[in-house]
């Protein structure tokens, strides 16, 4: 962490702010929207990773703590079936593929998404072999990159009481990564913990506002993500650009 300049410890501080305000604010989304931004300081995602996750793994048990009884435990097992065999997969690919090849697969994901918001157009799933292939792909992406939360929360939202979602989210968020850090523990990647620490209080700050901030988002969802679509947007064609591609 201390060997980035004095510019760019800056820049990354507010990246972390805002991952965790959109963590909080959206219940989802904290590595899709902040990875790609993240990758034009330091294109190592296996740098980032683990620090988003032991991001994620601090403020879910933090918001989970009095919120443990309201989660639908009985979808979270049915959907684990498609999704963690998937997330093993990502993450073995997230170890073994080259860098190059990971940018462009974070990258392409997240472009995918942007048009997505910046055109308002929804993934809906009412087909149950839909539902699998949604939750299948959602938890190779979570697996290889964390930005797979919006196919997986496509077929959350048909099936889980809207007073539950955002709690259920946050522990498969939590299992998800738990399977991800573990597995890099065993690998011997290196998990950058104490950059972790350092970046956690400044992460707090966006949590803490995205908490209070989650209802006003969700009455105004559709701008939001218009104009966060449109960054993202300009942001990923920048990185595919810089790649020569």
């Amino acid at each position: 962490m201390f060997e980035f300049s004095a510019t760019s410890i800056f820049l990354i501080g507010l990246l972390f702010v805002w991952t965790g305000f959109v963590r909080s604010g959206l219940g989802f989304g904290g590595a899709a929207l902040g990875l790609p931004l993240m990758l034009f300081i330091h294109d190592q995602p296996l740098f980032w990773l683990p620090v988003i996750g032991t991001h994620l793994l601090f403020f879910s048990s933090m918001t989970l703590r009095t919120r443990i009884n309201n989660v639908d435990w009985d979808y979270l097992k049915k959907s684990g079936v498609y999704i963690i065999p998937a997330a093993l997969a990502g993450v073995f690919g997230l170890i073994n593929l080259p860098n190059n090849w990971l940018l462009i697969f974070i990258y392409s994901i997240t472009l995918l998404y942007a048009v997505m918001w910046l055109f308002n157009i929804s993934i809906h799933s009412d087909r149950n072999w839909l539902d699998g292939l949604l939750l299948t792909t959602g938890g190779y992406v979570a697996g290889t990159s964390l930005t797979g939360a919006p196919l997986m929360v496509a077929v959350y939202m048909r099936n889980v009481a809207a007073n539950q979602l955002r709690n259920t989210l946050f522990v498969l968020w939590f299992i998800l990564v738990t399977i991800k850090m573990t597995t890099f523990a065993v690998l011997g990647v290196k998990l950058h913990f104490m950059s972790a620490l350092v970046l956690l209080p400044v992460a707090a700050i966006g949590h803490i506002v995205g908490l209070r901030a989650h209802e006003f988002i969700l009455q105004n969802d559709p701008l939001f993500k218009r104009v966060v679509g449109g960054v993202l947007l300009m942001i990923c064609l920048l990185g595919l650009w810089k790649m020569g591609l």
